[in-house]
């Protein structure tokens, strides 16, 4: 699998797959993290627009997952709860990522994003159960509670090259 920059061609699967994405939550135990309309397709394209927006690919070039890589202080990241960053150093943060359920897309995003820093950040919700086991599988420390624009806890874990759990 690979990663690319996503283009304005590739909104349509990156749709579906952000649709059975939610299925897929609400199915194990986790129906309001994104409920049934987040990623809002306006954050989604502009992903896209602004060069954000990743699509992992398996080796025939099918779009088989998608993430959103900023760069530069978040600022839910700002103040963190039950918990402390590693560090101050500059980071990266994944969001929005998802798979069509083929599997691998977690590992090559987190692969490719750790060659770009040697900090990097994610967080979810607490019912996310599949994405905090695939956080810990992958080297991420789990840091504290941070809470989004609207308030809600999320779950924030760091992966810092050299402390790998």
């Amino acid at each position: 699998m690979t990663v690319r920059p996503a283009v304005p061609g590739d909104l349509p699967r990156i749709f579906e797959i952000y649709a059975a994405a939610r299925e897929y939550m609400k199915r194990t135990g986790n129906p309001t993290q994104w409920g049934d309309s987040k990623p809002l397709p306006e954050d989604v394209e502009a992903d896209v627009r602004l060069g954000r927006s990743q699509v992992v690919c398996d080796g025939d070039g099918t779009v088989r997952g998608v993430f959103a890589l900023f760069t530069g202080a978040d600022p839910t990241y700002a103040s963190i709860e039950d918990g402390a960053w590693p560090n101050g150093e500059d980071y990266l943060t994944i969001h929005r990522i998802a798979g069509d359920g083929s599997g691998g897309v977690f590992a090559c995003a987190a692969d490719y994003c750790k060659s770009l820093t040697d900090n990097l950040r994610i967080d979810t919700h607490e019912n996310n159960s599949t994405m905090r086991h695939l956080v810990a599988k992958h080297g991420f420390i789990r840091c504290g509670i941070i809470r989004l624009a609207d308030g809600s806890p999320r779950i924030a874990y760091q992966w810092t090259r050299g402390r790998e759990t």
